[in-house]
């Protein structure tokens, strides 16, 4: 039984990086599609897609890579967990590696980078970062 489905869609992007995969597959759900949305605002990575298949649908993750095959991604990692989560402010946003990264939040808006959160003026739980 997955606890943490989260921290399953960003075991699954890190380990298809290593590995220099062009996609990967998980199992759907709103949360992990808002969370592909936003790295994808963000230019993380490059789309993806919900598809139907039976008896549940897929989310497909379209890695990025630069020119030269190198990861776009160097780091990715959950935050608030299970057992503790992390909540922040607007005033409490610092710059993930000066500006390089970003957080992924859960607001009351949907889920957005921190960047847009700023702009936004809302604060939430952190749930990854990433750069």
């Amino acid at each position: 039984m997955m606890t943490d489905p989260i921290a399953d869609l960003l075991t699954q992007i890190r380990n298809a990086l290593l590995i220099e995969r062009p996609f990967v597959d998980l199992p759907s759900s709103k949360l992990k599609v808002s969370i592909a949305d936003a790295l994808q605002r963000e230019g993380f990575i490059w789309d993806f897609e919900v598809l139907e298949h039976e008896p549940y649908k897929i989310l497909r993750v379209n890695l990025k890579y630069g020119p030269n095959g190198e990861r776009v991604v160097q780091h990715i990692s959950r935050v608030s967990k299970p057992g503790r989560r992390i909540y922040q402010s607007v005033d409490q946003f610092k710059p993930v590696l000066q500006g390089m990264g970003i957080k992924v939040l859960s607001t009351s808006r949907g889920v957005l980078s921190d960047r847009e959160a700023k702009k936004q003026n809302v604060g939430g739980e952190v749930l990854c970062e990433v750069w």
